[in-house]
């Protein structure tokens, strides 16, 4: 029995690892669209076009800000093993600079773009489905959501769209004030991926949650 459950969690840690890949993976490719990025990280995008430092370490940082926002926001149901997203956003964030240094693919024309937007968002919401699914470390984006949801006695979809928005929001600001663009980390691929994401997670947990579920041990 103990070796049987052994393998199920190990089943499980496989999943969720590779479902932190493709999700890394999702994001680096919805910003070599060259379309803007995910609403939950453009902020970080945008002050990595306006200053030039790298995206994956601004987004280290942006993470870590959506930790403490979350245990301050948790109050006394906040958990010690929360603060374990931080090690999981070093390790997320190495995957988007080695994506980020491995792909450079061409964006001469709009239906490129599109082609590759089309990918990241197909990406980004099986490895997103993914890691949540796998009930481990749950990450920071998805973490600042659960806690405001919380917070406000709000569902998670409606508090995702609050959050997306605020984000968008802030890069727009962020460009308008430093490069006199709203457009600067943020377009028509950030309007898609808000909505294009969460039907990808609604479709693949159609057809494929109840069977991980089992094969993880979490059914």
């Amino acid at each position: 029995m103990k070796k049987y459950m052994n393998k199920q969690f190990s089943i499980r840690f496989i999943y969720y690892f590779l479902g932190m890949m493709v999700l890394a993976l999702g994001i680096t490719l919805n910003t070599k669209s060259l379309l803007g990025a995910s609403p939950i990280i453009s902020v970080p995008y945008t002050i990595s076009l306006i200053t030039g430092l790298s995206f994956g370490d601004l987004t280290l940082f942006w993470y870590c800000v959506f930790v403490a926002a979350e245990f301050i926001i948790k109050g006394k149901n906040r958990k010690i093993s929360d603060l374990l997203q931080i090690p999981l956003s070093i390790v997320f964030t190495r995957f988007l600079n080695l994506f980020g240094s491995l792909f450079q693919l061409p964006t001469d024309t709009m239906v490129q773009k599109l082609i590759i937007l089309f990918i990241a968002i197909i990406l980004t919401g099986i490895g997103a489905a993914v890691t949540v699914n796998m009930q481990l470390i749950m990450n920071p984006g998805d973490g600042i959501v659960h806690a405001i949801a919380g917070k406000i006695h709000k569902d998670m979809g409606t508090t995702k769209n609050i959050v997306d928005c605020t984000s968008a929001f802030c890069s727009a600001v962020l460009g308008l004030i430093f490069k006199r663009n709203l457009m600067v980390g943020i377009g028509l691929g950030t309007l898609i991926a808000m909505i294009g994401v969460g039907r990808t997670i609604a479709v693949f947990n159609h057809f494929f949650k109840e069977t991980m579920a089992i094969q993880s041990g979490l059914n």
